[in-house]
């Protein structure tokens, strides 16, 4: 049985580690801020230009693009969006059990990985799965710059049709408390429909931008930036949710630390009561025997 000095150390190790995790969550919830501001700026961004594309594929007859092309899938390249570190609860593994099972539901074709984070590479890295390209310590910095970067790298290899199918996981923040698992296509992009040509009875009037190019032009080069803008709304979607998970994590820690410190407090008055209590019998004993 752990005497009142292994108690006291124990208790004083306890209350450490709650001082890091409470430090921890207090960092994380002060970056989730700043990365769910980024979240909700981005998205107004990509739906005007999903409409905007929509109004130019409205004026031109041009469909063909290396982005549209649909051909057999044989080759697929899985885009797996992971943390760089650990301490976020089930942000991780949830994340690489479902590559996993995209692996296992896929086994028919040839898949290979694009990893962006440290845990999912290092994870398949060990199981000797075939990664085609990395990109890890990103999220620190993360800008339009590296995703650009990303979706640079994935559009040459379907382009040159070293793959038939693009597909991207990663967690989509949706509340501090929730993250939403998402696996969606990325390319071939799904077909544009042209925006209607009249506006329907009480809806809003379609809007005619005045274009500087011609609008087969446009539409090929604003097809690239849709591509850039999905990946950078899908890295820093999932750098919000890897901030709610550790503020979450580190909250319930120190929470657990707590009723920990509680548990140790109690059980050392016990030993303590029971050792007072013991030398009283003794001195008691000793007295009466005289």
């Amino acid at each position: 049985m752990p005497n009142i000095l292994d108690i006291r150390r124990r208790i004083r190790s306890v209350k450490n580690t709650q001082q890091i995790t409470r430090a921890m969550k207090m960092v994380a919830a002060a970056r989730l801020r700043r990365a769910v501001e980024r979240v909700v700026n981005a998205r107004p961004y990509a739906n005007q230009l999903r409409a905007m594309i929509r109004s130019v594929a409205a004026r031109t007859a041009e469909r063909s693009h290396p982005l549209l092309a649909t051909r057999p899938v044989e080759k697929v390249l899985l885009v797996l969006v992971t943390a760089d570190r650990g301490l976020c609860g089930a942000f991780n593994s949830n994340l690489i059990r479902a590559a996993q099972t995209y692996l296992a539901e896929h086994r028919t074709l040839e898949v290979s990985l694009l990893c962006v984070g440290r845990k999912g590479r290092d994870f398949f890295r060990k199981r000797g799965a075939a990664i085609t390209a990395e990109y890890v310590n990103i999220f620190a910095g993360l800008g339009y710059a590296q995703a650009q970067e990303i979706a640079e790298r994935i559009r040459e290899l379907y382009a040159s049709e070293a793959v038939d199918a693009v597909d991207v996981i990663y967690n989509e923040y949706k509340s501090a408390m929730v993250q939403r698992l998402t696996v969606e296509r990325f390319l071939p992009i799904a077909p544009i429909e042209p925006a209607a040509t009249a506006p329907a009875s009480g809806s809003a009037p379609l809007v005619d931008y005045i274009y500087e190019q011609p609008p087969e032009e446009l539409f090929k080069a604003l097809l690239y930036r849709y591509a850039d803008v999905e990946i950078y709304r899908a890295l820093i979607e999932s750098a919000a949710a890897e901030f709610a998970a550790k503020m979450t994590a580190m909250g319930a820690a120190t929470e657990n630390a707590a009723e920990m410190i509680d548990h140790l407090t109690l059980t050392m008055n016990r030993i303590r009561q029971a050792a007072i209590t013991k030398e009283i019998i003794e001195i008691v004993s000793g007295a009466a025997s005289v």
